[in-house]
């Protein structure tokens, strides 16, 4: 496998980032790099990918750089990320400041924003500054959903790569000559995870995770009674509790572990009341990282219901769809026969209403609660259809 090979389905995306970190390349490359796709098209494996490739000097050296940019132990590489739902302004100031550095070891110095789109106006107008007058050998690369989530001005002011959604037969064919998953089991992590690479990886190569994506599928065929779908949400909270333990603990221990080593102290040693400071800091990060990860598995949560329930309206329309969750395709036709088209599409709708009730901080066992309640509760006629066309 290349250097590149990891990235799938992006073609023209690889070309282009090739041609630019040439080290042979006739011009240097762009100063700021914008680069867009929904979740899961692998916008940050490709822009670490880059900036280990800007910052090798030659060609030979790329995937070794790499094993440091991904462990984010590079001097040459600058991350700016959070745990929190926004980019806070000081954290922006800082990672600007360290955009003037020259590199150390590399050919240039690369500073990577992962979700950018997390940026508010004040905090995107410290790096507008930082955009406008660019140091000689410093590279910028911002991940985001779309173009339309940043400021227009930041978008004026860097090179635009947009992401494509990997087929699923790519991301399958990743997972088996990577990782060596059995054929079956990829094709089938990737037909669940909806063509999201890092979530097909986890459910072929985690057998709690795809338990646990099972178990929410289960919990929502099952609802028939509003008691049911208050147990339902109570249930799905405990399993994106479990899921996101599941991803932080060992993190957490990794992290705090590595943090003592720095601060000199012995695993298990007491730690001096001077050092403190910095030990709670690294804790509250990794409690705001335990918030943030509760609501992306109530999001992957959703995600996965969202597809059953694409399959039920797809089936009760009449149509012969490939299902999503074709494992359970007799139980998604018995619900597709007791449901009428508009009840099916109002159930999408309550998908999406979810979705966008997470993200302005509503508690999740609400939303959840308010979701299922629309399971039991009856349609007016036309009203979903109405409502999905408002949509």
């Amino acid at each position: 496998m290349n250097f590149w090979s990891e990235i799938v389905g992006q073609a023209d995306a690889v070309r282009a980032l090739q041609h630019a970190s040439d080290p042979a390349a006739a011009a240097p490359p762009a100063h700021a790099w914008l680069i867009t796709g929904p979740p899961g098209s692998g916008r940050s494996n490709l822009a670490f990918r880059f900036a280990a490739a800007l910052i090798a000097r030659t060609e030979a050296e790329r995937q070794i750089v790499f094993e440091q940019v991904r462990a984010r132990t590079h001097p040459d590489l600058g991350v700016l990320t959070t745990q929190k739902l926004l980019i806070d302004i000081k954290a922006a100031r800082e990672i600007v400041t360290t955009a003037h550095y020259a590199p150390a070891e590399g050919r240039f110095r690369v500073i990577v924003i992962e979700d950018a789109d997390r940026m508010p106006e004040r905090t995107s107008n410290v790096l507008l500054k930082a955009l406008e007058e660019p140091p000689e050998r410093t590279i910028w690369v911002l991940c985001a959903p779309s173009e339309a989530d940043l400021l227009p001005t930041i978008r004026s002011r860097t090179r635009s790569l947009r992401l494509v959604t990997p087929s699923p037969d790519d991301i399958a064919r990743l997972l088996h000559e990577r990782d060596g998953i059995d054929v079956a089991a990829a094709e089938r992590a990737a037909r669940l995870a909806q063509s999201h690479i890092g979530m097909a990886r986890r459910l072929a190569s985690d057998p709690e995770a795809m338990a646990r994506r099972e178990r929410s599928l289960e919990v929502a065929l099952s609802i028939s009674t509003l008691g049911d779908a208050m147990r339902a949400a109570a249930s799905l909270v405990k399993v994106a509790e479990a899921d996101a333990a599941a991803l932080t603990e060992q993190l957490d221990a990794r992290e705090r572990e590595e943090a003592l080593r720095s601060l000199g102290l012995a695993p298990g040693a007491a730690i001096p009341p001077q050092m403190r400071a910095q030990v709670r800091a690294l804790e509250e990060d990794q409690k705001r990282r335990a918030t943030r990860s509760l609501r992306d598995g109530i999001d992957r949560i959703l995600t996965d219901l969202l597809s059953l329930y694409r399959d039920v309206l797809l089936v009760a329309l009449g149509a012969e769809p490939e299902l999503i969750n074709r494992e359970h395709a007799k139980r998604i036709a018995e619900l597709a026969e007791r449901w009428s088209p508009p009840r099916a599409l109002a159930m999408v709708t309550a998908v999406e209403t979810a979705r966008q009730r997470l993200t302005r901080g509503i508690t999740p066992g609400l939303v959840l609660e308010a979701l299922f309640a629309a399971i039991v509760t009856p349609v007016p006629s036309g009203a979903a259809l109405q409502a999905g066309a408002r949509a």
